[in-house]
């Protein structure tokens, strides 16, 4: 009792005190500034560390100490806001706020196109902007699936391909470099992008640059680059969640159904997002298992990450931290179908062969910047990753690579500024599939941006890289950049650009051999690097119409390609085992020219509280192939390509109900290889496709849906229907992609 009543004493003594722990309630209302509706889910952010969120009628409020803070509201698609709150002990403060819609997108905040933050309408380059709400609101689980509905982009079998930059190439040697927070997430020995260990949980956005991009980013960005950037802690801590399960359909052709049980999936994920002091900490888990629609094609697999980053006070602008990831996964891909009538989606057991592969990687990092003036990046990425096959183990393959990037910025004044820096990749490759392989990459980078009058930017860089693979030094290859954005009113930017690319085969093109089902594969020691340069000019415009605000971006491109990478079906000697025989074969066939055209458009409109959007997108390319000596066309079209592709999608959302639906459409492939069509071969890989292909190379169109409820402020139920017209496509030769499926779901974010 003495304890107890020392304690009450207490309490009563600070109440009794004028101004002794005392604080002060600031409440209000945020609203549009347009329409006056009331925004939820607004961050509200004051001090050093503390924050909220707005509720389903737009208030907020907090208890701050007495004295002047700044509070800050932030909200997608609307400008942020300061106000400055003096705060007096045992007064209540009532600040209301209202914040102004901007045009859409237009000052979004991006780093992948010159690797330092920027609004997107200042870029010289196209840019496309996936936000991490389109990604909880579709269901999308895989990174491949997000990347390829966006519009102008193909992903064939693991092979991105962006405005008909790539064809497929049999999963080895992609012209498309990822990135994760701007370092690079390739495996060292085929080339390809690790797509089952891209981190979704925290992912803040991703950003796409359609173009060569090797100025900045070197080998593997001939046609583009795909950054993934992760979420930061802020001052409200975070945590979000869901779990899902998936049921497949019947196929459209119901002969092809080969199942008795039904062909089942689950996903479940968890993040974690929070500041300690000075420090951020980001966590991840997903866990996930997929059944297949097809037979021989099912799929486990777990990913985890952490990520921390400390702010330092003794010296300010000083930061440093780690990122870790790792991740398994248990699968058996597909590779070729039994046959045509019955055997669509199954899988031809002469080419099933289960696999395992494990990812870790560890990226340390140190960033130094002051007053906006200069800053010094130093970042490292140790990754490791195996591929065994526990079957066929002459296929096992395991690597070790070291990623290395110094990069220095300097503003000299408002008007001009210097990014420069260098790297190196360092990789061990142990394979029983390549063999045994030692590489290394060397590169050193610049460039300026000149403002010389108001609203005009120019850029220009240049790189200069080199390759050494096993103790044999490739040239020194320069390339070169330039573009510029002038401000031509006061939300139209119009902008253009010319970039240089290179890419050096991967380990895979030059050394794999190795035999699937009837299908060999021949090494080529003598494959040379792809080149080319691309160019672009556009115009971005944004509007706020009434209630009406949105923006629309038009381009033009033109592309041109040397020496591109080919399997080549034919006869083929294999030096290492001095035998011959009938394959493929890594080929230096292809010089190339794509031209067309690209229209993207969002439009966003405020009714009472729901939010309506529209937004898509078409793209025309024209691919042919041209001649090495006199670079006119040869009248024929580059294989693996689509003329048109368009997307259009609708959302509405309230405060409890959201729904969307997504349209997609693109046109027949121009072209496949020869082996799959002619008389002699075209049984022999793949029984049936010859009349299939006559029959179903046309057109398609395809429609998602999806409905979601929010039972509380945290939790939320959605279902999503892909491929609800239940259309049959087909990717590369073979590869039937998914009939109609569902997913229900289960989320939570407090």
């Amino acid at each position: 009792m003495t304890i107890l009543r020392l304690v009450l004493f207490g309490w009563l003594l600070l109440l009794y005190v004028p101004g002794a722990g005392a604080q002060t309630v600031v409440s209000g209302q945020v609203t549009d500034s347009q329409g006056g509706e009331p925004l939820a889910g607004v961050y509200v952010i004051w001090g050093k560390a503390s924050g909220t969120t707005t509720d389903t009628e737009g208030f907020y409020s907090f208890a701050g100490n007495p004295g002047k803070i700044p509070v800050e509201f932030r909200f997608i698609g609307y400008k942020s806001r300061t106000e400055i709150v003096n705060i007096t002990a045992g007064e209540t403060v009532v600040l209301n706020v209202e914040l102004e819609p901007e045009a859409q997108f237009l000052d979004q905040v991006v780093v992948s196109a010159d690797r330092m933050e920027q609004k997107r309408s200042d870029l010289t380059v196209s840019m496309d902007v996936i936000r991490s709400d389109y990604l909880y609101r579709t269901h999308i689980t895989d990174a491949q699936e997000l990347i390829t509905k966006t519009p102008g982009i193909e992903v064939l079998d693991g092979q991105v391909s962006i405005r008909g930059g790539s064809g497929f190439s049999y999963g080895v040697g992609s012209r498309v470099l990822a990135l994760i927070d701007g370092l690079p997430m390739m495996s060292p020995d085929a080339g390809g992008i690790k797509w089952n260990f891209l981190p979704l949980e925290n992912l803040s956005q991703v950003e796409i640059i359609k173009g060569a991009s090797s100025v900045l980013y070197g080998s593997s960005a001939l046609n583009g680059i795909i950054n993934f950037r992760t979420a930061d802690a802020s001052n409200i801590p975070v945590t979000s969640f869901f779990t899902e399960v998936g049921i497949y359909g019947n196929p459209p052709n119901i002969a092809w159904k080969w199942w008795d049980i039904p062909r089942l999936s689950g996903h479940a994920s968890f993040s974690h997002l929070q500041k300690f002091g000075n420090t951020d900490l980001g966590l991840g888990v997903n866990l996930s298992s997929d059944m297949g629609y097809r037979k021989y094609n099912d799929e486990s697999m777990g990913r985890v990450s952490v990520r921390i980053k400390h702010h330092s006070t003794r010296n300010q602008g000083l930061k440093y931290g780690i990122n870790l990831s790792g991740g398994k996964s248990y699968k058996t891909d597909f590779v070729l179908w039994e046959d045509a009538l019955t055997g669509g989606l199954k899988q031809d057991t002469s080419t099933v062969s289960r696999f395992h592969g494990y990812y870790f990687s560890a990226d340390p990092f140190v960033s130094f910047g002051k007053r906006d003036k200069v800053r010094h990046d130093f970042r490292m990425r140790l990754q490791t990753s195996e591929n065994r096959f526990p079957v066929r183990s002459a296929n096992n393959a395991g690597s070790v690579s070291l990623y290395g990037e110094y990069q220095f910025w300097y503003s000299f004044s408002d008007h001009f500024s210097i990014t420069t820096g260098f790297s190196e990749t360092w990789s061990i490759i142990t394979s029983d599939f390549f063999g045994d392989h030692r590489g290394l990459n060397l590169a050193g980078f610049a460039q300026a941006e000149l403002r010389p009058v108001n609203r005009l930017k120019v850029t220009g860089g240049v790189r200069v890289e080199q390759n050494i693979l096993d103790g044999e030094p490739d040239r020194l290859v320069p390339v070169f950049r330039t573009g510029l954005n002038y401000q031509a009113a006061e939300h139209t930017f119009l902008r253009a650009s010319f970039g240089q690319g290179y890419r050096y085969p991967s380990i895979a093109e030059k050394h794999a051999s190795t035999t699937l089902g009837s299908v060999r594969i021949f090494p080529n020691l003598l494959v040379q690097p792809e080149s080319g340069w691309s160019s672009e000019a556009g115009v971005m415009q944004g509007f706020m119409i009434g209630r009406f605000r949105g923006e629309g971006d038009l381009s033009v491109f033109l592309s041109q390609n040397r020496d591109m990478i080919e399997y080549v079906f034919g006869p083929h000697n294999d030096p290492g085992s001095n035998t011959s025989g009938v394959g493929f074969k890594a080929s230096n066939v292809e010089y190339s020219r794509i031209y067309g055209t690209e229209l993207e458009f969002l439009l966003g409109r405020q009714i009472g509280k729901m939010t309506a959007t529209v937004a898509g997108g078409y793209t025309y390319i024209h691919p042919i192939e041209i001649s090495a000596y006199t670079g006119k066309s040869k009248g024929l079209y580059l294989k693996y390509r689509r003329k048109h592709t368009a997307r259009l999608s609708i959302t509405a959302a309230s405060d409890r109900l959201e729904a969307g639906i997504d349209m997609y459409a693109r046109s027949e492939i121009l072209d496949i290889d020869n082996v799959f069509l002619k008389i002699e071969t075209r049984d022999l890989i793949m029984p049936g496709f010859y009349d299939y292909w006559l029959q179903h190379n046309r057109p398609y169109f395809l429609m998602d849906g999806n409905l979601s409820c929010r039972l509380n402020q945290s939790l939320k139920l959605s279902l999503a229907v892909r491929n609800i017209t239940n259309t049959e496509y087909m990717g590369r030769p073979g590869d039937i992609q998914p009939h109609r499926n569902f997913s229900l779901r289960l989320s939570g974010k407090f």
